[in-house]
């Protein structure tokens, strides 16, 4: 299993603090929730732990080795807006399998997996919101990562689409995956985290099992965004 740990992660931008010495291990396969209000830095360490943002001070570790590029291609990330190549459904998902080194076959799998069968031809531009994200996670799926990185991939579905993703998101961890996402959704955060981690103004406030923080945490910040009522 990965081991992946943020140690003393900082990063500014603007003159404002984003990341305050952030330390985190994220050991487990999860799905490990990271949470807080707009603003306390949670896609700014999604982008850090993938490699895709620098560090002011501090480092990412896997395995305790630094981060590098022969460990980023083990990891795969979905951000909130889908990014889609200008291909086809079928496409897009034979190029991840091309990049990957796995078998074209694969594609039908995934195919399945994201209900997209009767889609293969069309341009993925083209797709609903829904159906473009169930193709950005089974794209991802599809080489094979050991952490998959999601950053609120849920938050402009409705109920069915959010419903076909968490479905994924459950079938990731079940095939060994480790599943590290951002959300706002409270409810969903309560269907599916194993682990959460509390970010507040750059900073960790705390971190633990999901049935303990959702339910009684100890700092007031924690239990003031759950209740609805932490905006900043």
């Amino acid at each position: 299993m990965t081991r992946l740990r943020a140690d003393n992660l900082s990063w500014s931008q603007g003159g404002r603090q984003i990341l305050d010495q952030v330390s985190l291990s994220f050991a487990g396969l999860g799905p490990i929730f990271i949470i807080g209000p707009n603003g306390a830095g949670k896609s700014v360490l999604l982008r850090m732990l993938h490699g895709l943002l620098q560090p002011d001070s501090g480092a990412v570790l896997v395995d305790d080795r630094p981060l590098n590029m022969a460990a980023r291609r083990a990891q795969a990330m979905v951000f909130q807006k889908p990014v889609m190549l200008r291909r086809s459904v079928q496409a897009n998902l034979d190029f991840a399998l091309n990049v990957a080194g796995r078998p074209a076959s694969e594609a039908a799998t995934w195919l399945e997996a994201a209900g997209l069968q009767d889609k293969v031809h069309q341009p993925a531009k083209s797709l609903s919101g829904g159906e473009a994200q169930r193709l950005a996670v089974a794209r991802a799926l599809a080489i094979g990562p050991k952490t998959l990185f999601l950053d609120e991939p849920t938050s402009a579905l409705d109920p069915a689409a959010t419903a076909h993703i968490e479905g994924l998101i459950a079938r990731a961890v079940q095939d060994g995956v480790q599943v590290i996402m951002i959300s706002h959704d409270i409810g969903q955060v309560r269907r599916l985290a194993q682990e959460v981690v509390m970010l507040h103004q750059g900073r960790v406030l705390e971190t633990g099992p999901a049935d303990v923080l959702m339910g009684a945490a100890e700092r007031g910040e924690t239990r003031a965004f759950v209740n609805g009522d932490l905006l900043v």
